[in-house]
């Protein structure tokens, strides 16, 4: 049972093979099991699972259907849930159980998906690792040694080692993507504002968005179909119809403009990698598309820009966390401003605190014109990047990551290295684009990601081209040794 993929799940509960129950009750024992050598869980909800569980077979034998009936999933601890720790990967919030579900929990749940748990992730999404947890690292399913990237980790590792089929992500700089690249997942990251953000615990406000994390395209598919949708209760959530992603999962290829930019190519890539992306780009010319030399001019300026906003905003979304109403409070304060230093200082770690200072000095008076308003105005000329590229093609193809997925610790000294990591991701993020990573290929047994970016609102687009992909390719089907 733990073999199967979303879409055949739903297909194997519409068919009455097995119940939701009975396979929640395979994968439970499946994760108490195995994650001990992941980590990939901060919570279980067996509890819960089961009576979700109850409830959709209760459905469906009342002649309700959906693909998402009974589907077991998991989500990212940081999506709120009524009654649950909602953690956030910090010892900050250690101990606070979320007073409601975010919006992309209850929607999940109203179509009938099962949660098993919450899934561990780098402290409030800030890493490329998922070693700044609170809880401990995750480990790579591929090679126990490496990271499964971050901040999605706990999420991409527990479905890349068939622990469960699909999960929840949110993508800031790349953390749906690039876990999905470093564990031979599927992962998309939506254009900002198709999913909502209600109940999101936030990094950087105008740069996060939820998505799914799948195995394949198809999964991708059915759980962002779940996801998606405009929320009254999200400032920033666009109301813009939903298509049905499965529909035009079979569509052909035949004339579509690919664009790949000569910048993706640089001294930086691991050599292997880029064979692995011009593979790629072959198989894809087999199907019918075209392929296009694009610049990005401007790619350049994307990580300095991105690690002045990102920071700045951190600083202000974090400055609710002061030991006064949630969270951490130190013990026997002196006065309100020892609370304040002493909560704050134990409850974030070395990550958190650091991009806490920088943002706080990109903001401050004096900073602000040099470092954040021009970070800005950086962030507009990728923009516009994008929409020239886009006249010219349809989507636009290169690597995901510059290198696969490193070792343990390996980076925790240079935290700018762990930052370059996320060159070819961030630019979509800066943009609002919406982006997916599938699987390509490995090196030196690690798994390797080809990312696909699109206009505004074809999400559909890059689950087409990447399901058509995998229809031609084996990749997404391989899986971890001992999983």
């Amino acid at each position: 049972m733990h073999q199967m993929t979303l879409a055949e799940i739903a297909r194997g509960l519409a068919d009455k093979k097995f119940s939701s129950e009975e396979l929640t009750k395979v994968l439970l024992a499946r994760i108490t099991q195995l994650d001990p050598q992941l980590n990939s869980f901060i919570s279980l909800t067996e509890e819960l699972a089961l009576e979700q569980a109850k409830a959709a077979d209760a459905r469906r034998a009342n002649g309700e259907s959906g693909a998402l009936l009974g589907a077991p999933i998991a989500h990212k601890d940081l999506f709120c849930t009524q009654g649950i720790r909602t953690s956030c990967g910090s010892k900050m919030l250690d101990n606070f159980k979320a007073p409601y579900d975010a919006t992309v929990v209850a929607k999940l749940a109203a179509a009938g998906a099962v949660t098993l748990g919450k899934t561990n992730m780098d402290e409030f999404a800030m890493g490329s690792a998922n070693e700044s947890s609170w809880y401990g690292a995750v480990k790579n399913p591929w090679n126990l040694e490496h990271v499964p990237g971050g901040s999605s980790g706990g999420s991409a590792a527990a479905v890349a080692a068939r622990l469960l089929p699909a999960a929840t992500a949110t993508d800031t700089g790349g953390s749906i993507r690039q876990p999905a690249a470093f564990t031979n997942l599927t992962g998309v990251k939506p254009t900002y504002g198709r999913v909502s953000r209600w109940g999101m615990i936030a990094y950087a406000s105008s740069l996060d968005q939820g998505g799914p994390l799948a195995r394949t395209a198809e999964d991708c598919a059915i759980l962002l179909q779940g996801m998606a949708g405009f929320d009254q209760n999200d400032s920033t959530s666009i109301d813009e119809p939903v298509p049905d992603y499965s529909a035009s999962l079979n569509t052909s290829l035949q004339g579509l403009r690919i664009g790949v930019p000569k910048e993706y190519f640089s001294a930086g890539l691991d050599p292997r990698i880029a064979e692995l992306i011009q593979n790629s780009i072959q198989e894809l010319q087999k199907l019918g598309a075209v392929i296009k030399e694009i610049s990005l001019p401007n790619m350049q300026h994307a990580i300095p820009a991105y690690y002045v906003i990102a920071p700045a905003e951190a600083s202000s979304n974090l400055s609710r966390f002061d030991g006064v109403r949630f969270g951490h409070r130190c013990e026997n304060p002196e006065n309100l401003i020892d609370l304040y230093k002493r909560s704050r200082g134990e409850g974030f770690g070395p990550e958190v605190q650091r991009r806490i200072m920088v943002g706080a000095y990109a903001l401050s008076a004096g900073y602000y014109d040099a470092y954040y308003l021009k970070a800005q105005k950086i962030r507009r000329l990728v923009k516009n990047d994008f929409m020239a590229a886009f006249n010219e093609v349809d989507i636009i193809l290169g690597p995901t990551t510059p290198n696969p997925a490193w070792k343990l610790g390996a980076k925790n000294s240079d935290p700018v290295a762990a930052y370059l990591e996320d060159v070819y991701t961030i630019t979509a993020n800066l943009a609002g684009l919406p982006g997916l990573s599938m699987p390509a290929g490995f090196v030196d047994g690690l798994p390797v990601g080809v990312q696909l970016l699109a206009p505004y609102f074809q999400e559909g687009r890059l689950l087409n081209v990447a399901h058509q992909y995998q229809l031609n390719t084996d990749w997404h089907t391989r899986t971890p040794t001992g999983f």
